[in-house]
């Protein structure tokens, strides 16, 4: 499973590089959030299964053979460890690599836990230890996983940003020199690394001039203190300034080719 993550991160990362096309305008940044819903759904899964096994070991205690456990664990604990250093420093900002790094970490954990129960049920022959230990370390995956998949539906649904605050943002928008207000805010993320912002403006002043000031002022604020890279900011007229922040959107139905050109013939 640890290999599947790995090769569907460096996929997902291999296809988000890919230039933009007319079918895919924001390009194919969304693969990385996408194989970290499958990596979620993964670490799901083998929890699953995971306490699955240990509810019937619970039930029905069996040997455990710790000497080849404990070879085992050893060298998974000594490969998981190297992974975890090598994806640590890049997994902070990228989710994509979070969550193959949280699938690397459920395992250096478990080896860890594996080799101190192998050691104690090696000694004592508490082969209850098994099971107990096999639900410390599903827990620990559950945890990852839920982490991991609430980043992602925050991404997917156009949440905004964590770490971001609307109001925080419109104020400083509105604290640039000849903007008279800001409203209709929308903040949201294409990946776990870019974030993207769309606004109107209402200028003091009408020319040209000031709004390309207004525009490079906003754009330098929004990038140094919010890491906003991406904008699409509109002027409107001072006195048809809507009061509200935040727009809401409403659901509108789609109506077909085939519809229209029907009530056309009517």
């Amino acid at each position: 499973m640890d290999i599947f993550a790995l090769l569907l991160s460096w996929f997902a990362i291999h296809l988000s590089s890919k230039p933009s096309t007319k079918w895919n305008t924001y390009g194919f940044h969304r693969a990385e959030v996408l194989a970290s819903v499958i990596n979620g759904v993964t670490l799901l899964i083998i929890s699953v299964g995971i306490f699955r096994e240990a509810y019937h070991r619970l039930l029905a205690p069996q040997p455990v053979m710790s000497i080849p456990m404990l070879i085992v664990a050893v060298i998974g604990l000594v490969v998981n460890i190297i992974v975890a250093l090598r994806l640590r420093d890049y997994s902070h900002d990228d989710l994509n690599i979070k969550s193959v790094y949280f699938h690397v970490i459920g395992d250096t954990v478990s080896s860890v836990g594996v080799i101190i129960s192998g050691v104690v049920m090696h000694y004592t022959g508490l082969y209850m230890l098994d099971p107990i230990m096999s639900f410390f370390i599903g827990a620990i995956i559950v945890w990852g996983a839920w982490h991991i998949l609430k980043e992602s539906a925050r991404i997917l649904l156009e949440g905004v940003p964590f770490g971001i605050d609307v109001e925080e943002v419109a104020k400083e928008i509105s604290l640039v020199e000849g903007v008279a207000s800001v409203h209709k805010v929308h903040i949201w993320s294409i990946c776990s690394n870019i974030s993207a912002l769309s606004a109107h403006i209402s200028a003091i002043k009408d020319d040209v001039e000031t709004k390309r000031t207004i525009l490079r002022e906003i754009n330098e604020r929004l990038t140094e203190k919010f890491h906003i890279n991406h904008t699409t900011l509109q002027f409107d007229c001072f006195d048809c300034s809507a009061p509200d922040i935040i727009q809401h959107i409403k659901h509108q139905e789609r109506k077909s080719e085939h519809s229209h050109q029907h009530h056309h013939n009517h």
